[in-house]
């Protein structure tokens, strides 16, 4: 999948916020409870055919809280 994520997009990806960029990727931010729940997230994004750049842990302080 090219371009950026829809916002209706997030329901099925756990909720997470959708940042669109000007260089055409999408930023996902947001709480994940657990090791299940980001298996979940990934296989949805597979899912739908997102080329995955980068998964990052963020302290609980920088990350928005959940919606």
């Amino acid at each position: 999948m090219q371009g950026h994520l829809d916002d209706h997009w997030s329901d099925r990806l756990g909720g997470l916020r959708i940042e669109r960029r000007g260089d055409g990727t999408s930023v996902l931010t947001g709480h994940v409870v657990d090791q299940a729940g980001l298996h979940g997230v990934l296989s949805g994004l597979r899912d739908i055919g997102v080329v995955l750049l980068e998964v990052r842990a963020l302290s609980e302080d920088a990350v928005p809280p959940p919606r």
